[in-house]
């Protein structure tokens, strides 16, 4: 089997309502579609980040792949990956990531099996947490409070909510909130998103300790992690990141230096499905355990194939209506508050072309 061809297709929506982290504000959603094309008509779907020049290292890399065998998924990620001349993080990781995943779609459908099983296969169902709690315009206790209330009506045993855009002692009151909303008894978790500098969170986390937070996230920016570790030894919240960490040599820095129990290594920007893995079994050896950030779609397929996974991120309808749409079969929640592990060939990233055709660029 060779490839013969790579694709690439940009798509681009207004969401209805501009929402906002910690530190960035977001009017729009998107992202690049990806098709590997092989001589045998086994084709590879992936999705890619959004940023011009993660879309000119894809590029670049589509020359080294053509004529490559797709099922030598080892072999290509190190070919890609030429940390001295290209780069060791960011966009140049992101578009590998990219690849590497229409690669072991590919390796997947020719073996006839789910991504989940091919790499592993450790669950049917996973628990997920409600990613939301953005901020927006018009948005007020009343309003957080409600949307909370409703992923619970979803059956999410656990939500999560973003600080770090405001005064401490409004996002303090934003948090004290949400927990009156959903009760005692759901998990609640809080994202800063890098907003904060060390001495910043810890003094948040202590105002905010008495609401029984899950976790606390991405307090500081990603490469200070001596910050993370000294914010974990002074508080109860466990002390969590990695979504915007690089490769195995990157997160074996993370989870040495941090103190974090939990990594939350992203496929789509850490390596791909060839990293992450390695990732997931470093962590595994080291006794943490994983809650992948983003895209729900392929990391339903990652996270089950572990021992050691926690949670899945789920974003509902509300934060975005066409993450579900815009696959040919979207990711679904379970009345219970899980997801159902997907049983057919691939990964499950093939586009909706029909219902998002006049969102292409």
């Amino acid at each position: 089997m060779k490839i013969t061809d790579i694709s690439f297709d940009a798509y681009e929506w207004d969401k209805p309502v501009p929402l906002s982290n910690g530190l960035h504000t977001y009017s729009k959603g998107g992202g690049w579609v990806i098709r590997i094309y092989t001589d045998e008509g086994v084709v590879g779907h992936s999705i890619g980040g959004t940023r011009h020049n993660e879309q000119a290292s894809r590029e670049m890399m589509k020359e080294l792949l053509i004529g490559e065998n797709p099922l030598m998924t080892e072999k290509l990620w190190h070919k890609l990956y030429s940390p001295k001349r290209r780069g060791r993080r960011g966009m140049e990781t992101r578009a590998q990531s990219s690849l590497d995943i229409a690669l072991w779609d590919i390796k997947a459908k020719v073996a006839g099996l789910p991504l989940s099983t091919m790499i592993g296969g450790f669950n049917d169902t996973l628990n997920i947490y409600c990613a939301g709690g953005y901020y927006a315009p018009g948005k007020g206790l009343k309003e957080l409070a409600e949307e909370m209330e409703g992923y619970v009506r979803y059956g999410a045993k656990a939500v999560k909510m973003k600080v770090g855009a405001v005064p401490m002692a409004e996002d303090a009151e934003r948090v004290r909130t949400v927990r009156d909303a959903v009760g005692p008894d759901i998990k609640v978790m809080i994202d800063a998103n890098c907003a904060y500098k060390a001495f910043e969170a810890i003094q948040f986390a202590r105002m905010v300790e008495p609401y029984d937070v899950f976790w606390f996230e991405e307090p500081v920016q990603p490469d200070d992690i001596e910050g993370y570790a000294r914010i974990a030894q002074t508080t109860s919240i466990p002390i969590v990141g990695g979504e915007n960490e690089y490769t195995r040599f990157g997160f074996r820095e993370f989870i040495h230096g941090s103190g974090t129990p939990i990594v939350q290594a992203d496929g789509t920007n850490c390596g791909g499905v060839t990293e992450f893995m390695k990732i997931a079994s470093y962590a595994d050896t080291h006794g943490r355990v994983v809650a992948p950030h983003g895209e729900q779609q392929i990391h339903v397929h990652l996270l089950s194939a572990i021992p050691n996974g926690l949670y899945l991120e789920f974003y509902p309808e509300e934060y975005d209506h066409y993450r579900v749409m815009k696959y040919e079969t979207g990711l679904q929640l379970n009345p219970d508050g899980t997801v159902t592990v997907p049983t057919a060939p691939g990964a499950g990233l093939e586009w909706n072309d029909k219902a998002m055709a006049k969102y292409k660029i």
